[in-house]
């Protein structure tokens, strides 16, 4: 009998085994129902919906979306709007997307991690991985994963990330099943180490249901409102608000609501978050569409908030700068001289600054200073000048590299040393290794432009800036710094 009891124990586990490490793709079913089932006509319909769209007036850095799962005709051009929040050339390690149930209830969340998901564009492929992990290590993801085979609110993003994102970062999909708000915080709390700038997170969700259009303009713009604040209180206050008006035809204000108050959770601790709505419409607004019931659908973004910012007007006068002293130099050979008068308060802080100059991509200069007790606008024209006639890896630039050459400003925060490389942010903070009488420097925007980890960021500005050789940094002092970046071009 014992014998028994072993062979079987043993068939047990090796089933066991064999049933976690079967892949088992999720097949589109909403395809040919909310959003088209071919694949070109599926691109192209994508292609006029993010031309279309509205878009941020600023580069932020984005750690979240908040948008529209409802059929493309609908709420496509909304959900265009959330994804093109994002700048273009933001690298993400994984994108979480997170949804509420339409279509069953469980106390928990669930994860897919048994294959990847399919669409008519290709296969989107999912971080078994992370995934596996979420569900070994917290009960609140030990759900089946049944609960995506035809769910919505997830797939109708897919084709927006593959047509957006070209270096097809790997997905998460997680399905919410619960309303208790105890095990909802319980699922943020797990997602809490994911939670970083290398990670992009989208919550899947539509507003409100089927009141009349006027209502829903209301109550869509309230609900959105309390989502801004951050504040979870006020965002589950705002709910019951919204239901204790009793508005003919409400069913509910949020239908990813728990997805919206997980994404909260996440980022109520950091200070340095901000939301903001970017667009609204709702079914009313397509044309022929009932306006008696209609669906509300709002685009929101989670950023990290800049530390300053300028006007377009400042910037103008900055890069007016910039192209006053090269030019002075090159038909004159003179120095510029700058009216202080025009200048405003703002450009007269001692503010650190590089000026980086390009030719069809390639660097030609970059010059600056970290520190300084001299106003940003002088150093932003010496730097010009160096950046231009003294930098000595490069030869002085010439007129007709200058009609050719795109020019890039970088104001600098100031300098915080740090004890942990594990403080340093990418696409967030440039560094500056300091060991002796050697030094170098990176800026922000290089480490996410080659698509670097911190630790390819410190060996390269180790080696290649300080001169350190590639492990420097390990006994060296590391100081860190923010940037604003400022574009433009010939």
């Amino acid at each position: 009998m014992q014998t028994l009891l072993v062979v079987l124990l043993s068939i047990f586990n090796i089933m066991e085994t064999f049933s976690q490490n079967i892949t088992i793709d999720r097949k589109p079913v909403a395809a040919g129902k909310f959003y088209p089932a071919e694949k070109e006509v599926l691109l192209t319909g994508l292609s006029q919906l993010f031309k279309s769209c509205e878009k941020p007036t600023e580069n932020l850095k984005v750690r979240a979306i908040i948008c529209p799962h409802a059929g493309y005709i609908y709420s496509g051009k909304v959900a265009a709007s959330a994804f093109s929040s994002i700048p273009k050339e933001t690298f993400y390690k994984n994108i979480f997307i997170i949804g509420s149930s339409h279509v069953m209830s469980f106390n928990g969340a669930s994860v897919y991690s048994s294959g990847d998901f399919l669409t008519p564009i290709g296969r989107v492929i999912v971080n078994k991985a992370i995934a596996r992990e979420l569900i070994l290590k917290n009960k609140v993801f030990s759900f089946p994963t049944d609960a995506h085979i035809k769910e919505h609110s997830i797939e109708n993003l897919l084709p927006f990330v593959q047509y957006f994102f070209r270096n097809n970062p790997p997905i998460i999909p997680i399905i919410i099943g619960t309303d208790d708000q105890n095990t909802v915080k319980k699922i943020a709390e797990a997602l809490q180490p994911w939670f970083l700038p290398e990670n992009l997170f989208i919550i899947s969700s539509d507003f409100s249901h089927y009141p009349t259009y006027e209502d829903a303009v209301s109550t869509d713009l309230l609900t959105a409102q309390s989502l801004v604040s951050g504040n979870t209180s006020t965002f589950l206050k705002q709910l019951t608000d919204n239901s204790i008006k009793k508005i003919r035809g409400l069913a509910t204000s949020m239908c990813g609501w728990t997805s919206g108050l997980t994404l909260l959770y996440l980022g109520e601790s950091d200070k340095n978050l901000a939301i903001q709505v970017i667009d609204y419409s709702n079914s009313g607004d397509v044309n022929g569409a009932p306006r008696n019931e209609v669906v509300g659908y709002n685009a929101l973004v989670m950023y990290e908030k800049k530390s300053f910012t300028f006007t377009n007007e400042e910037k103008q006068i900055l890069f007016g700068i910039v192209k006053k002293t090269i030019e002075t130099r090159l038909l004159t050979g003179k120095n510029y001289i700058i009216e202080e008068s025009s200048i405003p308060e703002t450009l007269k802080k001692p503010l650190g600054a590089f000026v980086t100059l390009k030719i069809k991509g390639s660097l030609k200069g970059c010059v600056g200073r970290f520190t300084t007790t001299d106003p940003l606008f002088s150093v932003i024209r010496e730097a010009a000048l160096s950046s231009a006639f003294d930098d000595p890896r490069f030869t002085p630039l010439t007129r007709e590299e200058y009609e050719k050459t795109d020019i890039e400003i970088t104001v600098l925060g100031p300098l915080k040393e740090i004890d942990s490389i594990d403080e340093i942010i990418i696409g967030k903070h440039g560094i500056y290794i300091k060991k002796g009488d050697k030094s170098g420097t990176m800026l922000p925007q290089v480490a996410i432009e080659n698509r670097w980890t911190v630790d390819q960021f410190l060996g390269y500005t180790s080696k290649e800036k300080a001169g350190i050789g590639w492990d420097g940094w390990k006994n060296a002092e590391i100081f860190i710094y923010e940037g604003i970046v400022l574009h433009n071009q010939q």
